[in-house]
């Protein structure tokens, strides 16, 4: 078996395997890209100059939006700004995030503060639609928070027992499948390699056969 022959199988072999775990278990996925969609928002609190309308979630950078300066106006973006993706979302943890409006005299305005979770979109589009009255109206996209786990609030709700077990078999049942999957494929490959071996040393065995039987009709056409 040559090198690179040897190489390819193990490294199809690793992606296969890994393929198979992330199928089974596509929440292990811990995070996700958020984009503004679009946003309107409905007042300004700067009376003399342009407002200058930001958006940051605790502990991160803030992304000013530099379109964003009339009210009552529709700014709609593509998600490939150069000031996207406004944050990404862990699958089991919120953020404090919010819109505001820097002030020259005094502290910045707040349009609004809530905490942001990957839970807030909604299958199939994956968008979240944030209304707060006489102040803005934002829809965000996020797709890949669909698929993943529900995250915490500050107040988590009850699940009754029933609904927990069903869970419980789910992810044991998964676990099971993924766990024979893989021990199958393991068995698989091994018997390939061995069968392959077999292969090689019986042509192997065959090639040197003929150098024997070369070597003796040489030996006999010199005696000749």
């Amino acid at each position: 078996m040559s090198i690179r022959h040897l190489l390819n199988s193990r490294i199809f072999f690793h992606f296969l395997v890994w393929w198979i775990f992330f199928s089974c278990f596509p929440g292990l996925i811990s995070s996700a890209v958020v984009t503004l969609d679009s946003i309107e928002i409905f007042n300004t609190h700067e009376w003399i100059a342009k407002p200058t309308v930001y958006f940051v979630c605790k502990g991160e950078n803030t992304t000013v939006l530099p379109d964003v300066t009339k009210t009552g106006v529709v700014y709609s973006f593509k998600g490939e700004e150069s000031w996207q993706p406004l944050t990404e979302l862990e699958s089991k943890k919120c953020k404090r995030c919010g819109f505001y409006e820097k002030d020259t005299f005094k502290s910045d305005d707040v349009y609004d503060e809530w905490e942001f979770c990957a839970s807030d979109f909604k299958a199939p589009d994956g968008k979240y639609i944030l209304f707060k009255e006489k102040e803005l109206n934002v829809t965000f996209h996020c797709p890949e928070c669909t698929s993943l786990p529900a995250a915490s609030n500050t107040a988590p709700e009850k699940h009754d027992d029933g609904n927990g077990m069903h869970v419980a078999v789910v992810i044991l049942i998964s676990v099971l499948i993924s766990t024979v999957t893989v021990i199958a494929l393991v068995v698989a490959y091994k018997y390939w390699q061995k069968k392959k071996r077999q292969q090689d040393q019986a042509r192997f065995l065959k090639l040197f056969e003929e150098g024997d039987e070369n070597e003796d009709e040489l030996g006999l056409s010199n005696v000749i």
